[in-house]
C-alpha cells in the first residue's frame, strides 16, 4: 500500500488498524510532523517499510519496535544525525536492508551499535551512503557480522576516507561496498593507501565504484583484497592490471567502464569468472592465462578477434559461458577446438566472418544457447549449424538469406525450444524448414515480408506455444489451412500486417474474431484494403456486406443469365417470332398463293419442269410461291420465306430429297413451316419425297424422319400409271380448303381427263 506525496502530517493510534495481510507501506514526501506510538499497530505481516522524505530526526522516536517480521526499513534523505540503533532493533530479528543513506550522520560510535553486540542481525545489509562520515571509533565494529555495508559519497578526503575504514577494523561482512556515485564526487584526490584499512577486515565480496586515477604506484593496490572471492571495480581508472598478475585468490572478477591502456593479461589461476565489459580505449583482444575460467563475458568493449575461438585464446577449456557481443569483427579461423563444454555463446551485434565458410560450430554438442542476432550474415551455407544437437535457444534476428528464402537449415536442432527469425527479410519459408523441430515453444518470424500466413509451415511444430508473425505482409489465410495450426498454440501475434478486408478472404476474418483469446492485439489488427477500410480495425469487418454482396451477384448473374438465354432464344427463334407477328398480322385473310414451295437448289430442275408446269398450267391452275420468282428483290431471304412464302399462302409443299436433308437452310425452312403449321393451326404441310431415302440419312434430321413415319407423303414415280396417280393425290390436297370459283369449277368438272395426266 502506497501513500506518496500526500501531505501527510499527523499518523495516530490505531490508523492501520484491520491491515493485519498488509506486507508494503511507503510514505515517501510526506511532511509528517507527529506520530503517535501506535501509529503502525495493527501492521504484524509488515516486511517493507519505506519513510523516505518523512523529516525523520531520530529513529529512536520511530515506534515500529514491534514489527517482528520486518525485513527492509528505509529511511533515506531525512535528517538523522545520530547513528545510535535503538534498543527495539533487538525486536526485529528479520531485518535485512536498512538504508540511512543520505541523512546527516557524521560519527559511528561503539555505543550506537551496542544492540547489534548484544543480538547480531548476521543478515542485515546496511547502507550509510551521502553521509558526511567524518569519524568512525575504532572497535566500533569489531566480531560484529554484517550481511553487507556501503559506503559511498562519504569523504570530503582521502584521509578522512583511510582514518574512517581503519575504524572498520574487525568487521565481518559478507559484500563491502565502497567509492562515489557517478554525479556526487567529492574525492578530488584518491590515495592507494587507503585500501590498506581493509586487511583489518573480513571480507567475501568488494565492489570499489567511481574514483579517478590512483595516485603513486598501483603495484600493491589490492594486496589486502587478496582473499577476496568476488572482486568488482566500476568506472575505475587503473591504466593496467599488472598488479593482478599475482597468484590471488579471486573466484569472480568484474571489470566495467574502466579505462585501460591495453587488453590486461591476466594470469589468475583460480579464477572462475571474468566480466570485462563496456571498458574504453581497447581494440585488440590479448590472450590470457585462466586455466579455471568458466564465465566469460568481453561484450560491449569494441574489439576485434582474429580466428576467433579454441581454448588458447582464453587458456582455459573450462569454459561455459562465452559473451563476445557487441564488439567489431570477429573472424571465425577455428571450430572451438578445446571449448567442447560451451553452454552459452553469444555473438549478437558483432560482425562475424567466415560463418559460412564451414561449419563453426561443429564441435559444440553441449551448446544449449547461441545469439548470432544482427551479426551482418548472408546465410548460405547449409551446414551452418551442423553439430549443435543439444541447443535449446537459438537467436539469428537482423540477418539474411540467399533469395530471401528461410531454407531446411535446422536438421539437426530436435531440441530447440526457442527460435528467432525476426528482421530477416524473409519473404518465402521452405515447406520442410521446420519439420525437425518438433520441441519448439517459441517461434518469432516477425519484421519480415511474408506474404501470408501458410499455417501449414508450423504444422510440424507439436510443441509451439508462442508464434510472433507481426509485422510482415499477411493479407490472410487460406480457410482449409487455418486448421493446421498446432493445437499447443495459446499466444499468436498477427498485428502490424496488410489484411485484405475483402469477402474473399471472409472465412480469415471470421476466424480472427473466433479466435482473440489466441490472438494478442487483436484489435489493432487493421484493414490495408479496400480502400474504403483503410486502417480500420479487422473486427469491424461485417459477413452481412458478403451476404449481401452475394445476394445481389447471385441476383445479377442469374439476371444475365436470363438475358443470356431469352437472348440465344430470341436469336434461335427470331424468325420464328417473326412468323408469330406475322400470323396475328394477317390472320386468315385470303392468301396469294396455293403453296409455297420448300426445295432443295439441286432440285430446281424437277420443280421447274414437272412440279411448276403441271400445277399451274393444270385444270384448275395452282398458284405457287417459288423464291427465284416471287421473292421481293432488296428484302432479305428470310424474310422474303416468312412474309412472302409462309403468309401469303395456303399450304406448303416440301420436296424431301437426298439433297434437302444435306441443306442446312431447307430443313432451317422446313422448320419454320412447323411453326406456321402449329400457328396457323392448318394441315398444310404436303411432303414430297423423290427418291428412296437411305433411312440413316433421314435418321440425322429427327423430326422429319418422325413426320415421314406418321403422316402420308407422296412419293414421285417416273412411270405413266406412277405419274398419273400421284398428280390426282396433290391437286386433290391442294383443293382442300381453296375457295370454289364457278370457272375453275365446271373447268375441272368438264376436263377431268386432263387434270389427272398432265405431264
Amino acid at each position: 500500500m502506497g501513500f506518496p506525496r500526500c501531505e501527510i502530517k499527523i499518523i495516530e493510534d490505531d490508523t492501520f488498524q484491520g491491515l493485519n495481510h498488509l506486507s508494503t507501506l511507503i510514505l515517501t514526501g510526506n511532511p509528517i510532523q507527529s506520530l503517535a506510538w501506535g501509529a503502525f499497530s495493527g501492521l504484524s505481516s509488515l516486511q517493507k517499510l519505506v519513510a523516505v522524505e518523512t523529516n525523520l530526526v531520530s529513529l529512536n522516536d520511530f515506534p515500529i519496535g514491534h514489527l517482528k517480521n520486518l525485513k527492509e526499513l528505509n529511511v533515506a534523505h531525512n535528517f538523522i544525525h545520530s547513528f545510535k540503533l535503538p534498543e527495539y532493533f533487538s525486536n526485529l530479528p528479520n531485518l535485512e536492508h536498512l538504508d540511512l543513506s543520505n541523512n546527516k550522520i557524521q560519527n559511528i560510535y561503539y555505543e550506537d551499535v551496542k544492540v547489534l553486540h548484544q543480538m547480531p542481525l548476521l543478515n542485515l545489509s546496511l547502507d550509510l551512503s551521502l553521509n558526511p562520515l567524518d569519524f568512525i571509533e575504532p572497535g566500533t565494529f569489531k566480531e560484529i557480522k554484517l550481511n553487507g555495508l556501503t559506503l559511498r559519497s562519504n569523504f570530503n578526503s582521502s584521509h578522512v576516507m583511510k582514518t574512517c575504514i581503519q575504524g572498520l577494523a574487525g568487521l565481518k561482512t559478507n559484500r563491502l561496498v565502497l567509492g562515489e556515485f557517478k554525479n556526487e564526487r567529492k574525492l578530488q584526490r584518491f590515495d592507494r593507501s587507503f585500501l590498506e584499512g581493509l586487511c583489518n577486515l573480513t571480507i567475501e565480496q568488494f565492489r570499489i565504484a567511481y574514483l579517478d586515477k590512483f595516485s603513486g604506484d598501483d603495484t600493491d593496490l589490492f594486496n589486502c583484497l587478496a582473499n577476496v572471492s568476488v572482486i568488482s571495480l566500476l568506472s575505475i581508472s587503473l591504466g593496467s592490471l599488472q598488479a593482478l598478475l599475482k597468484d590471488f585468490r579471486w573466484q569472480h572478477l568484474e571489470i566495467i567502464n574502466c579505462d585501460f591502456d591495453k587488453f590486461p593479461a591476466l594470469k589468475l589461476s583460480s579464477l572462475k569468472k571474468f566480466v570485462f565489459t563496456d571498458n574504453k580505449d581497447i581494440s585488440t583482444f590479448t590472450e590470457f592465462q585462466l586455466p579455471s575460467l568458466q564465465y566469460l563475458d568481453l561484450k560491449r568493449n569494441h574489439l576485434s578477434f582474429k580466428g576467433c575461438c579454441s581454448h588458447t585464446d582464453f587458456g582455459t577449456t573450462n569454459l561455459k559461458h562465452l559473451d563476445l557481443s557487441f564488439n567489431d569483427v570477429i573472424t571465425l579461423g577455428s571450430n572451438f577446438m578445446g571449448l567442447e563444454q560451451l553452454e552459452h555463446l553469444d555473438f549478437q551485434h558483432s560482425t562475424l566472418k567466415q560463418i559460412n565458410a564451414f561449419s563453426a560450430f561443429l564441435s559444440l554438442r553441449n551448446l544449449r544457447y547461441l545469439d548470432i542476432s544482427y551479426t551482418n550474415i548472408r546465410i548460405v551455407f547449409h551446414g551452418i549449424f551442423t553439430g549443435l544437437v543439444s541447443l535449446q535457444t537459438l537467436k539469428m534476428a537482423g540477418n539474411s538469406f540467399q533469395n530471401n528464402l528461410l531454407p531446411d537449415i535446422f536438421t539437426e536442432l530436435t531440441n530447440l525450444t526457442v527460435l528467432d527469425l525476426s528482421k530477416c527479410q524473409l519473404e518465402q519459408v521452405a515447406q520442410t524448414a521446420f519439420h525437425s523441430l518438433s520441441s519448439l515453444q517459441v517461434l518469432n518470424m516477425s519484421h519480415n515480408k511474408l506474404l501470408s500466413l501458410d499455417t501449414f509451415l508450423y504444422e510440424p511444430l507439436h510443441s509451439l506455444r508462442i508464434l510472433d508473425c507481426s509485422f510482415n505482409r499477411i493479407m490472410a489465410s487460406k480457410e482449409q489451412e487455418l486448421q493446421n495450426l498446432p493445437r499447443s498454440l495459446t499466444w499468436l501475434n498477427l498485428t502490424q500486417n496488410a489484411f485484405a478486408c475483402v469477402c474473399e478472404h471472409q472465412s480469415f476474418l471470421q476466424w480472427v474474431k473466433d479466435q482473440r483469446q489466441l490472438l494478442v492485439g487483436a484489435e489493432q489488427m487493421m484493414c490495408a484494403e479496400p480502400l474504403d477500410m483503410e486502417d480500420m480495425p479487422v473486427l469491424s469487418f461485417r459477413n452481412a456486406t458478403c451476404q449481401l454482396s452475394k445476394t445481389i451477384i447471385s441476383v445479377s448473374v442469374v439476371t444475365v443469365l436470363l438475358v443470356s438465354v431469352v437472348g440465344v432464344l430470341v436469336y434461335k427463334f427470331y424468325f420464328h417470332l417473326m412468323l408469330l407477328a406475322g400470323c396475328k398480322k394477317y390472320g386468315r385473310g385470303e392468301s396469294t398463293y396455293d403453296a409455297f414451295v420448300i426445295y432443295s437448289s439441286q432440285d430446281e430442275d424437277w420443280v421447274r419442269n414437272e412440279l411448276v408446269k403441271n400445277l399451274e398450267e393444270g385444270v384448275p391452275p395452282f398458284q405457287l410461291c417459288l423464291h427465284y420468282r416471287d421473292f421481293i428483290p432488296g428484302v432479305a431471304i428470310a424474310a422474303n420465306i416468312i412474309q412472302e412464302g409462309f403468309h401469303k399462302s395456303r399450304k406448303v409443299i416440301v420436296v424431301v430429297s437426298q439433297h434437302f436433308i444435306q441443306s442446312r437452310w431447307c430443313i432451317f425452312e422446313y422448320e419454320i413451316a412447323q411453326t406456321w403449321q402449329f400457328l396457323s393451326s392448318r394441315a398444310g404441310i404436303i411432303f414430297i419425297v423423290l427418291q428412296k431415302l437411305e433411312k440413316s440419312l433421314l435418321r440425322q434430321q429427327v423430326e422429319l424422319y418422325r413426320l415421314l413415319s406418321r403422316n402420308t407423303y407422296l412419293e414421285w414415280e417416273d412411270s405413266v400409271l406412277g405419274r398419273h396417280v400421284f398428280w390426282r393425290r396433290l391437286r386433290k390436297a391442294l383443293l382442300a380448303g381453296k375457295p370454289q370459283s364457278p370457272e375453275g369449277t365446271a373447268d375441272a368438272e368438264t376436263n377431268p381427263q386432263e387434270a389427272t395426266t398432265s405431264t
